[in-house]
């Protein structure tokens, strides 16, 4: 069964642009995993520099993988300076 996670970013002020930045350079890699079905980053329309993203994978092991790659690495040193709270992907299952 997939695995779907949800993140959200809020970014510090004045790191807005550079969050967004960071954060479409991880699509691309990430897309380009064996196990990532899907993967695509929202903007909130009312609170424009609030972001999300939404993957699916096919399994936990997958995701499990995902932070070891070099793309995720550098990204997780340095998102921590980006954001007003602790990044954690919150992990679900489709219901119906």
């Amino acid at each position: 069964m997939p695995l779907h996670t949800f993140v959200r970013f809020e970014p510090l002020t004045g790191k807005g642009q550079q969050l967004r930045q960071e954060l479409k350079l991880l699509l691309e890699p990430t897309r380009a995993e064996p196990g990532c079905i899907r993967i695509h980053l929202y903007e909130a329309l009312r609170d424009p520099l609030v972001f999300y993203i939404h993957s699916e994978w096919v399994d936990e092991a997958a995701f499990d993988a995902h932070p070891k790659l070099p793309h995720m690495t550098r990204f997780l040193s340095l998102v921590s300076e980006l954001v007003t709270h602790p990044v954690k992907g919150i992990r679900t299952k489709q219901i119906g």
